[in-house]
């Protein structure tokens, strides 16, 4: 990693008419909607997620390789379940004369672009990092990575560019009360936000069980 870095600054979280879009934490139970989420990516955003050409089996063994414990990992779901938004945080290794840093990639689905859903993933992703201690959150993408680029520049990054990579920074001020409260408050919402979209999903199979009708696919 280069030592220069960004300016402190720290993205807000993205609202919708007033709310937050509610993003979730998830965990090893989530590991066959990632895939999902992973398999609808077509070969153009796989090659900007992933940096190269990423085919099927590659991607089955990311995800299977994927530790919940080491790393987190963040999702918006759509009025299905499926995961339309998704954002790995990864946690690079400590060095003494380096500041404690972590490396964000997000994707999202056609679907879902154009809401914000980007920028809500890199806000939670802050907001968790600096509760976490870490000081830094990093990026590396393809330079033509056009989405991405916008996402880091909008939140302040310092960008660098070289042989067709891009590399983003940004440093993070420590976790005060704020950002606890901002995590809790965010959490809660997703939890419901899930809860309530798993009723109303449960209750329309019911119903179109009941009429006859075939029940939406997940």
């Amino acid at each position: 990693m280069h030592n220069k870095l960004a300016k402190s600054h720290s993205p807000s979280s993205f609202t919708v008419a007033g709310i937050p879009v509610p993003v979730r934490e998830l965990h090893a139970g989530h590991r066959a909607a990632i895939l999902q989420h992973f398999l609808q990516l077509n070969d153009d955003d796989r090659r900007l997620r992933f940096g190269t050409q990423t085919p099927n089996e590659v991607i089955e063994r990311y995800v299977e390789g994927l530790d919940f414990n080491q790393d987190t990992i963040f999702g918006i779901f759509d009025a299905q379940l499926n995961i339309v938004g998704l954002a790995h945080l990864a946690y690079l290794p400590v060095f003494k004369s380096k500041a404690r840093a972590a490396e964000f990639g997000v994707s999202v689905l056609v679907k879902g672009r154009g809401q914000g859903f980007g920028t809500a993933l890199l806000g939670r992703a802050a907001v968790h990092s600096r509760n976490t201690r870490i000081e830094t959150l990093f990026v590396h993408c393809l330079a033509n990575n056009r989405a991405m680029m916008h996402l880091a520049q909008k939140a302040g990054m310092s960008v660098e560019y070289a042989y067709g990579d891009a590399d983003a920074y940004l440093t993070l001020p420590p976790a005060n009360s704020s950002t606890i409260v901002e995590e809790a408050a965010n959490k809660q919402w997703a939890d419901f936000d899930y809860v309530l979209k798993a009723n109303l999903k449960r209750a329309n199979n019911s119903w179109s069980w009941l009429l006859g009708r075939p029940t939406l696919a997940t």
